[in-house]
């Protein structure tokens, strides 16, 4: 079974929160594209709306929203998602992954774009700090 870890970042505060998604949850992003808007409640945040704006796999290889597929090429960048070129004109053949969502991931990438009834903060407390062992 896949399991996925979703970050979920907030436009408004500017903060991020990493939900585990499992079973059902992680079947429901199963097929879904990067750039869809899909809704939250199934990854645990009921009421919201979120973007998925990327993705990545075991390997720490992106997803690309404009390439149709849902496996893994090895493409001649010359920017953008995967390659940074150092130098004008460079380009290398680096893998990347298509926008499909597949069992591969690990990590998906998304934003809010529409707010439920509770805050963030209040679905996702902040862990509290251990304390030290005198």
């Amino acid at each position: 079974m896949a399991e996925f870890k979703v970050v979920l970042s907030d436009p408004k505060t500017g903060q991020s929160f990493k939900v585990d998604a499992s079973g059902g949850a992680a079947s429901y992003l199963i097929g879904k594209h990067v750039g869809d808007e899909v809704d939250a409640s199934p990854v645990g945040v009921a009421g919201y709306r979120m973007k998925i704006t990327g993705a990545s796999d075991r390997n720490g290889t992106p997803a690309k929203q404009n390439l149709p597929f849902a496996g893994r090429r090895k493409l001649l960048l010359a920017g953008g998602v995967g390659f940074h070129p150092v130098m004008d004109g460079e380009r290398k053949r680096k893998p990347i992954r298509g926008n499909e969502i597949t069992a591969d991931f690990v990590q998906i990438n998304a934003k809010v774009t529409s707010y439920g009834e509770k805050p963030l903060e209040e679905l996702f407390p902040k862990a509290a700090p251990a304390e030290k062992a005198a």
